[in-house]
């Protein structure tokens, strides 16, 4: 079972908001995608979409989008974006998926019989970042309680020999990496790597790759990837 990331991919959801305005390189930006993901995906592999699927704004918006996630191959692993807004009730979500290969996780994880168990929320805006806030502090320590109850949840079906690996929407640290509730909950967790989302051209000194206390953080926004999906295991 091999393991891939993307994330933001913002797709129309009945919204007329072409993705082209933010450069020439968003035209088409699904079909590059699905070519590529048609060239490394076989059923048996995962896809982990972290966060920003839709720019839908009501659930049944959002179901031919899902519907063409539907037609690509591998099990297709989400957790919530601060856009996702027509993500809303998590057992009205799981019961429309438009087959079994659709996983949403909301503070919990699903373990896969190759012994890879995936698990994630959505995060937040970390400390020492330039637009932190008082107001984004509460939200901060509110997602990172939610990370609590993900590794309760991780605890309960991961086995022996396990992989583990990390869902975010929000980069889980400041651009200088330093320790967030949500770097310790993967380190202390013993996660492999974590994928995360949310950042495109401003990413900055947020690097695609990178290892922080023995985990391995990879940034999957889809245009900082050129429209193609990262290999994670």
């Amino acid at each position: 079972m091999k393991v891939f990331a993307v994330s933001d991919l913002h797709l129309p959801g009945g919204q007329d908001k072409p993705m082209d305005v933010f450069g020439g390189n968003w035209t088409d930006h699904m079909e590059k995608i699905r070519k590529d993901w048609l060239a490394k995906v076989a059923p048996e592999d995962a896809v982990l979409i972290a966060g920003d699927i839709s720019w839908a704004m009501t659930l049944a918006d959002a179901l031919g989008d899902l519907q063409a996630l539907a037609q690509l191959p591998g099990k297709k692993v989400f957790v919530r974006g601060n856009h996702d807004y027509w993500w809303s009730g998590i057992t009205a979500l799981r019961r429309s998926a438009p087959d079994g290969s659709f996983y949403f996780l909301q503070n919990d994880c699903v373990r896969f019989e190759e012994g890879i168990v995936v698990c994630g929320s959505r995060g937040w805006s970390c400390p020492g970042s330039a637009d932190f806030t008082d107001a984004d502090e509460k939200i901060y320590r509110r997602e990172g309680e939610r990370f609590r109850l993900v590794f309760e949840s991780v605890n309960k079906v991961r086995r022996e020999g396990d992989t583990l690996v990390g869902m975010i929407h929000y980069p889980p640290f400041n651009a200088r990496k330093e320790a967030t509730l949500f770097t310790e909950a993967f380190e202390g967790g013993g996660a492999a790597a974590v994928v995360y989302g949310h950042l495109h051209r401003s990413a900055g000194a947020y690097p695609l790759c990178c290892e922080r206390g023995g985990v391995r953080y990879f940034l999957t926004s889809c245009d900082l990837l050129g429209f193609s999906l990262a290999r994670i295991l």
